[in-house]
């Protein structure tokens, strides 16, 4: 151990830094940093090193892995409910053309952040900012793995059969929210990334004490998918008015999407994003994954259920 705390945090050679990246890199250095700060205890030493030494492990192997991988793998996937409409068509074709298996799992972004902290097998994570931003730099998210796949924007919905109303400006959309006898959007409190924005975006808009009586939230049981929380609320008539990602919108039923909501009120940070897991247990198919959900066939997907790709 004395021989590690004494390693100066620039020991990684250039060329390392090259052919590996900034996920190798940055996890030497900040193990290296740790333990050579004197608060380090010795079991949080260990933990980093362990997640630094399994880092270099999985992107290292990868060129390896990647001339001699041939048999079946069965993937471990978390993903965003957002990315779920896209998700499960690319999955039958993902499967059939290199002959791995996905077992996908959906939840909130915040969901699959904290499975992710808690080191879950997991072998591609999909989720947004910021909680992807903040996975990556703490290591939990390998930065040399990550790719963009696309922006989520939010829409609106009403009811089927109802008129739409006008969402052309922000005024216009105040005037709809005020109108309308229940409004509906995905639950903050279980860390629904497009409900939170929207929460934010009625208290800037001065509204949120007078939408909170009328406001039924997408809080869906485990097992079920936003979608079709929302398609129950649509056909029992507990709804008028829907605040959520288009392509969630665009799943469920009993409902009519008027448009999206004006620009200004779109989120920054519905961008999804895939990675592998310091935890990932098939580095290699997991690789193969992540380039299949950045290739022109996933890109055509995520247009036709109103993304935007890249």
């Amino acid at each position: 151990m004395d021989d590690i705390r004494s390693v100066d945090p620039a020991f990684v050679p250039a060329n390392v830094a090259v052919a590996f990246g900034p996920a190798l890199t940055g996890v030497l250095w900040r193990g290296a940093a740790l333990c050579n700060s004197k608060f380090s205890s010795e079991s949080r030493r260990g933990t980093v090193l362990k997640q630094a030494t399994r880092t270099v492990a999985i992107i290292a192997a990868l060129p390896i892995l990647s001339a001699g991988a041939a048999s079946a793998a069965e993937l471990k996937v978390f993903s965003g409910g957002a990315m779920r409409a896209a998700v499960q068509e690319l999955a039958g074709t993902f499967e059939a053309s290199s002959g791995h298996t996905l077992v996908i799992e959906y939840g909130t972004v915040a969901k699959v952040a904290e499975k992710v902290m808690g080191g879950d097998p997991i072998d591609v994570a999909i989720l947004a900012r910021p909680f992807f931003d903040q996975l990556v730099k703490s290591g939990k998210l390998l930065g040399g793995t990550t790719a963009q796949l696309a922006r989520v924007p939010i829409g609106v919905a009403v009811r089927q059969g109802t008129p739409k109303p006008d969402i052309s400006s922000v005024d216009a959309f105040k005037r709809t929210l005020l109108d309308a006898r229940f409004i509906t959007y995905g639950d903050p409190g279980m860390g629904d990334a497009a409900g939170v924005h929207v929460a934010r975006t009625l208290e800037a808009l001065g509204l949120a004490s007078e939408m909170r009586q009328k406001t039924r939230l997408i809080s869906p049981p485990p097992g079920q998918s936003g979608a079709q929380f929302l398609t129950g609320l649509f056909q029992r008539g507990e709804t008028e008015l829907v605040m959520a990602p288009i392509s969630v919108l665009m799943e469920s039923q009993g409902g009519q999407i008027v448009g999206l909501l004006p620009a200004e009120l779109q989120s920054p940070d519905l961008v999804f994003f895939a990675a592998m897991p310091w935890s990932c247990q098939q580095p290699f198919e997991a690789r193969t994954l992540i380039d299949f959900l950045i290739g022109a066939a996933a890109k055509s997907v995520y247009r036709m259920k109103g993304m935007d790709p890249g």
